[in-house]
């Protein structure tokens, strides 16, 4: 599927705004300059650094979100797909509230103007976004609603409560006195009691009630217990017909208030800001920095107040005041199911006509069949492998276990950032150490809400004597790295793996990744080299023959391709090309000089999943790229780079996107594909 990137307009601004003298290669002549004929006028000077060459980063990455909805709009996907990509649709844009729209309203917050590089405020992103975003919720509703028609021609009902008959309330009343009754608490609202605490993404209901025979009005919120074993949607005697929870709660509510009369119940859910990091050069513990910050995101700002529609505006006023939100802009009022990311619990359902047919990845064809320790068969020539096509077990998984139970390992390195709970790669780890291997793992506590569970494998690893680093004061380990260290019958010898995706079996099932296999003496080094930094901090002249890493090398080395590549298009037979797959392109400095490439002739074709700043097809800038996204069963995520660089061509491999905080916050490594075989 070709997908353009789409953006609203970005505002026109005088070229003075992004002045700057000491860029003189941003002023370009049209392309037939210096051949206009006397009297005629000459082309105009395009300077790369207008706003109008940019997009939007949060408005092409809700464009990306379209993207997913449209799989669930797609009469082509099974049904139960569909559901599958409308949760993911909706729980993103949960994520996207609790990062980016967090992270604007804290620059508006405070009084920043300082624009993008596309020309926006933080006050007009944020206008910009949540006319986006009230388009895309409506359409999510809209959807969800077609669907669960659908469901009913497959015998699977979603139903109100209102339309069981007696027996079924009977059932369901049952069910939740027994089994969820005694989580729910309620809280009283009134002076005698403060407003009370309102957790991230928790569905509430807010009752309005008064005593049997008085007037007087109070207020209570209840939590909805969604969660820990606890579904959202209860089915009812196992017949595939499925009520809310909130719903069956509401309909309930002399369990919780005994001879009182309801007035109303209304529903009600919150988002909260997750951008509470601290800085670590203050931090004297790293952990329990992070640990702090965890508590700090759980009482973090809230930015977002979703509502049912038809609230009583009286207690909706009085919800956005006690919950600091501006109620014109903030509150969100949706008509049915409240945060129906968690509608994914249907589409786990076993009903194969309604899935996508099974996927079985195969075993990579040199790895299928030979028992020898995977060692020996890396040492004939590298491997690359691609997951999810190619099993993650048999290729990453394998390497790990031999290199834990080979007597002639010695050592080995290892970058984490983000694993599955119950992850076999620990669990290989964890008997290299018993089995007395040197065994050092750098773990990435700031993993974005993977924190917690990096905090305790990285408390697990400690415990099993293994040696366990934080990474370096200020930047993100992002990297996907394994080096082991073996005594080989010629001497000790190094064999790496470097990936795109993480080391985790669930993602390694449904992303799509490529990995590297390799013993080469000078990645090997690099590798080395990189372990050596990861666990010091330390930043001596180290010189890295293969790997381009970040933040040192990679960005320099990759606006030196490109430029390398107009060089030699402008001298040779061969016509200029770049390839490149990264999930987001963000980085200006990327962008202009794949812009200037563009202009001197050079091909441009770029496979970006979600944000993207560059603006492909404007006339004498862009005519020459290319940018689509992909959408599918397996989330894209392998980063591949290619310059065709006059016939002498070359093939990268890596963990890193091309943004701002990739290549200068974060340690990234790219590696290069040298073997012909593998480059095919």
């Amino acid at each position: 599927m070709d997908v353009i990137q789409r953006s609203r307009e970005a505002p026109q601004l005088a070229d003075e705004t992004f002045e700057d003298s000491s860029d003189e290669a941003d002023l370009h002549p049209g392309p037939e300059s210096g051949d206009e004929q006397p009297g005629e006028a000459p082309p105009p000077k395009i300077r790369l650094r207008s706003p109008e060459y940019y997009l939007n980063r949060e408005l092409t990455w809700l464009a990306f979100n379209r993207r997913v909805l449209a799989e669930a709009k797609d009469r082509r996907t099974p049904l139960l797909e569909r559901l599958k990509f409308l949760s993911i649709s909706a729980g993103t844009m949960d994520e996207f509230f609790m990062k980016r729209i967090g992270g604007l309203k804290q620059q508006v917050g405070a009084g920043l103007q300082i624009r993008t590089i596309d020309g926006r405020t933080p006050q007009q992103q944020l206008a910009e976004c949540y006319a986006e975003i009230r388009e895309i919720t409506s359409e999510h509703h809209e959807l969800l609603g077609h669907l669960i028609k659908l469901l009913r021609k497959h015998e699977v009902h979603l139903l109100d409560y209102a339309d069981l008959d007696d027996d079924g309330k009977s059932w369901v009343r049952e069910y939740y006195l027994r089994n969820i009754f005694p989580l729910a608490t309620p809280q009283a609202i009134d002076p005698a009691h403060p407003f009370p605490f309102i957790s991230n993404l928790s569905l509430n209901l807010l009752v309005t009630l008064h005593y049997k025979g008085e007037e007087e009005m109070s207020m209570a919120r209840v939590k909805v217990p969604v969660g820990q074993g606890i579904p959202r949607l209860l089915e009812i005697k196992g017949e595939r017909r499925y009520v809310r929870l909130e719903d069956v709660m509401a309909n309930n509510l002399d369990l919780l208030f005994p001879a009182m009369e309801v007035e109303a119940c209304e529903l009600f859910r919150v988002t909260r800001n997750a951008n509470t990091e601290r800085s670590e050069e203050q931090a004297d513990d790293l952990m329990v920095m992070i640990e702090s910050e965890l508590r700090d995101r759980r009482f973090a700002p809230i930015v977002r107040l979703v509502v049912q529609k038809g609230m009583n505006p009286t207690r909706r006023g009085m919800l956005a005041a006690e919950l600091g939100l501006d109620e014109a802009s903030d509150v969100f009022e949706v008509e049915g199911m409240l945060g129906i990311a968690q509608i994914g619990e249907l589409s786990a359902l076993d009903i194969p006509t309604l899935h996508d047919s099974p996927f079985h990845p195969v075993d990579h064809p040199r790895l299928a069949g030979d028992d020898r320790v995977i060692f020996n068969i890396i040492r004939e020539a590298p491997l690359l492998t691609i997951h999810p096509y190619e099993s993650f077990s048999t290729s990453v998984e394998r390497f790990l276990r031999d290199a834990a139970n080979d007597p002639k390992v010695l050592a080995i390195k290892m970058t984490l950032y983000r694993t599955a709970q119950e992850s076999a790669v620990i669990g290989h780890l964890a008997q290299a150490a018993r089995n007395g291997k040197q065994v050092a793992v750098v773990v990435e506590l700031k993993a974005r809400f993977d924190e917690a569970a990096n905090i305790r494998w990285a408390n697990f690893l400690e415990e099993l004597g293994i040696h366990v680093t934080y990474g370096v004061v200020g930047l993100k380990t992002h990297c996907k790295t394994t080096l082991v260290v073996r005594r080989d019958y010629d001497g000790l010898r190094r064999y790496a793996h470097i990936g795109t995706g993480n080391y985790h079996e669930g993602t390694a099932r449904a992303y799509s990744d490529v990995g590297l296999f390799t013993c080469d003496p000078d990645i090997a080094a690099d590798l080395t080299e990189l372990f050596n930094y990861l666990t010091t901090g330390y930043t001596p002249a180290r010189n890295y023959k293969k790997l381009l890493p970040a933040p040192k090398a990679l960005k320099r080395a990759l606006l030196s391709k490109i430029e390398r590549e107009v060089q030699v298009h402008g001298q040779g037979e061969v016509a200029g090309l770049i390839q490149i797959k990264v999930n987001a392109l963000e980085d200006p400095d990327i962008a202009r000089a794949l812009y200037r490439a563009s202009r001197a002739g050079v091909r441009v074709d770029l496979i970006v999943r979600d944000t993207c700043r560059l603006r492909p097809g404007v006339p004498g800038v862009s005519d020459n790229i290319r940018v689509i996204s992909i959408v599918g069963r397996f989330l894209e995520h392998a980063r591949i780079f290619y310059f065709r660089n006059g016939g002498n061509e070359e093939y990268y491999i890596g963990s890193a996107d091309l943004m701002q905080r990739n290549l200068k916050s974060r340690v990234e490594v790219v590696a290069p594909v040298e073997d012909p075989a593998l480059r095919d």
